[in-house]
């Protein structure tokens, strides 16, 4: 399904990256309610139809031309793709399956609380936008890297939100109309306070509270910034990286036609051709120097011709250093 192999292909990797856009534009959508429709005739639910029939072609396409497969479960994207077409089905399912007394005796609160939690799982459709985007895929290459500084900014909000949690506790205790009433309830101040966020909900009245507050909102800042230049630079190398690559794709392409350099230059010749050479003729030209060059130095180096009173070597050598 690559748009390089035939021009049929082409509309391929078009489809393939937009309709999750769309699944999860519908996703974001389902809330809104028609009066006088149900279930099947919702126009969400059309949507939802065509996406997931789009999403099984191209899952079962990918699945039978796979020649692992073991190794087609074994890929976290795939996993991703089962798990964001299979609650569709047991929507549909579950809906199929209901009769209409189950609704009448008050049974439908139940199943609609698990659709619920089914139609939740949804969302991990957005993830398969991570297979035709680069930049969702350096951002997952750069937290796989930054697992472990990550692991230690958790680790040390962690120990920030107990201490301030109990600090401010006990902080306010002597006060009457203190909004912690203990210290479970204060560990959501101190997430906000130590992520600067300031909700505002709950806050210190006491000159100790305050104080403690202070303290809290300053250690936040610390423990957020001390990781964040290991994640940027994580970030950098697989963002110079990729780009890297992708200059030395466009330089290997296979879509590029090298033709003989010499017969076309003979060929040229022979026909009285005076038009000037293109892009592609100065390229081809600069590979047979490059070629003469390298068989020069090997034919040198037989003959124990390679000193520096050879001039011709010498320069040919600095004309290749230059370059």
């Amino acid at each position: 399904m690559e748009p390089i192999l035939s021009n049929g292909s082409a509309p391929c990797p078009f489809l393939t990256f937009y309709h999750p856009a769309l699944a999860y534009f519908h996703f974001l959508g389902i809330t809104f309610t028609f009066g006088g429709s149900n279930y099947f005739t919702d126009p969400f639910f059309i949507v939802e139809t065509l996406c997931i029939i789009w999403f099984s072609f191209e899952f079962l396409v990918r699945f039978f031309a796979c020649p692992s497969k073991a190794g087609f479960f074994g890929n976290i994207m795939n996993i991703i793709d089962i798990v964001a077409i299979i609650p569709y089905f047991i929507t549909l399912g579950t809906e199929l399956a209901e009769r209409p007394e189950d609704r009448e005796a008050g049974q439908q609160a139940m199943s609609l609380a698990i659709l619920r939690v089914i139609r939740l799982v949804r969302v991990f459709r957005i993830f398969k936008l991570s297979r035709h985007s680069k930049g969702l895929q350096i951002l997952g290459q750069t937290l796989k890297a930054s697992m472990r500084e990550l692991g230690l900014l958790i680790f040390f909000l962690f120990i920030g939100v107990i201490l301030f949690s109990s600090a401010v506790y006990f902080a306010e205790a002597d006060e009457p109309n203190s909004q912690f009433s203990s210290i479970p309830e204060a560990f959501w101040w101190a997430v906000v306070s130590m992520t600067t966020v300031g909700y505002g909900d709950m806050v210190p009245t006491t000159i100790g509270g305050k104080i403690v507050g202070s303290l809290c909102a300053i250690a936040g800042v610390l423990t957020i910034a001390l990781p964040v230049p290991v994640i940027v630079s994580n970030f950098n190398y697989f963002y110079h990286r990729e780009t890297e690559g992708e200059e030395q794709a466009q330089y290997l392409s296979p879509s590029v036609h090298k033709a003989s350099s010499a017969d076309d230059l003979k060929k040229s010749g022979r026909s009285g051709s005076v038009s000037s050479p293109s892009k592609s003729d100065y390229v081809e030209i600069q590979e047979a120097v490059n070629y003469s060059t390298e068989d020069f130095r090997l034919e040198g180096m037989k003959t124990g011709n390679c000193t520096l009173a050879n001039t011709n070597y010498v320069n040919i050598t600095k004309k290749r250093t230059d370059v």
